[in-house]
């Protein structure tokens, strides 16, 4: 009977992680659909929380990061974030489209395939 009644728990309690999981997600596309990258971002770290047992998710919220940061013309941002998916999730699906995303950033200007995503200081003067 014990053991019924904790399987009972670790199986509501699972469920509630991944309700708690898939209703942050699909708030952060709701938010993305309005314009609203800040609730997309408080969102996706909702999301993280809540899947670290879960790494199948984590493409997706990475993907989804990107777009927005894309969206609020973060582009160095958003294309280091696609580089981490497709170094991260070579073979994933949302790794085929980090790649299509980083082709659109070079045909607009915003990314050069040859450069390092990390932004250098250009001055000369040393830091106090």
């Amino acid at each position: 009977m014990r053991a019924l009644i904790v399987l009972a728990l670790a199986t509501t309690v699972v469920g509630c992680t991944r309700w708690s999981m898939d209703h942050h997600l699909n708030n952060a596309y709701r938010a993305y659909d309005r314009g609203n990258c800040e609730q997309v971002m408080l969102e996706l770290s909702q999301v993280d929380r809540t899947s670290r047992a879960r790494p199948f998710i984590h493409p997706e919220v990475s993907m989804l990061r990107g777009q927005c940061l894309e969206r609020q013309k973060l582009y160095v941002d958003a294309a280091q974030t696609y580089r981490y998916l497709i170094e991260r999730y070579p073979q994933n699906e949302y790794a085929y489209r980090a790649r299509a995303r980083l082709q659109t950033l070079e045909q607009l200007g915003h990314y050069r395939s040859g450069e390092a995503a990390i932004a250098r200081p250009t001055s000369t003067t040393p830091w106090r």
